[in-house]
C-alpha cells in the first residue's frame, strides 16, 4: 500500500507519534503536548502507510502574514526517500497566500530547506525556555 495524507488528526495514535519524534530524532514530546500543539495549529499534514504515522508536520499561522513550519518529522526508516520533501511540499502549500513563511532547523538541515526556497535570517531571534538546552542544540549561540 502507498502512502496516504491527510490534514485530520483523527486517525493519529498520539504515543505513537511521540514515539516517531523520539526516534527520529526530534526531541521527547509527550502525546498530550503533541495533541495540544497540533490542535492549536492551523495546518497540519500527516503521511500514513499501512495505517502508520510516518511523516508529519504542521504550521501555526495567522491566515495572512506569517505562518511558521514547525515540528517536520519522518520515520527514520523512510528518511532520504523524498517523503520529507513531500511534506514540505504540501505545507508550503497550504500556507500559500500568507507574507512569509519561517522555519527554524535542526542544525545541519539546512540544506534541505535551502532547496525549497527557505534562506537564512540575519534578524532572527527567539526566547527558548531551556536556553542553555537550545544552546548546547546549536540553535542559538
Amino acid at each position: 500500500m502507498g502512502i496516504e495524507w491527510t490534514q485530520s488528526t483523527e486517525r493519529v495514535d498520539w504515543d505513537a507519534l511521540s514515539e516517531l519524534y523520539r526516534i527520529a530524532p526530534l526531541g521527547n514530546k509527550s502525546a498530550d503536548w503533541l495533541r495540544t500543539a497540533y490542535g492549536n495549529s492551523m495546518f497540519k499534514c500527516l503521511a500514513f502507510e499501512d495505517g502508520e504515522v510516518v511523516a508529519a508536520g504542521r504550521a501555526v499561522a495567522d491566515g495572512v502574514d506569517c505562518a511558521y513550519l514547525c515540528d517536520i518529522v519522518v520515520h527514520p526508516r523512510r528518511q532520504g526517500a523524498g517523503l520529507g520533501g513531500q511534506l514540505l511540499q504540501r505545507l508550503l502549500g497550504l500556507c500559500r497566500g500568507h507574507r512569509k513563511i519561517i522555519l527554524y532547523a535542526v542544525p545541519g538541515r539546512e540544506a534541505f530547506y535551502a532547496r525549497f526556497g527557505f534562506r537564512r535570517m540575519t534578524t532572527a531571534m527567539a526566547v527558548f525556555a531551556d536556553p542553555e538546552r537550545a544552546h548546547a542544540d546549536g540553535y542559538i549561540e
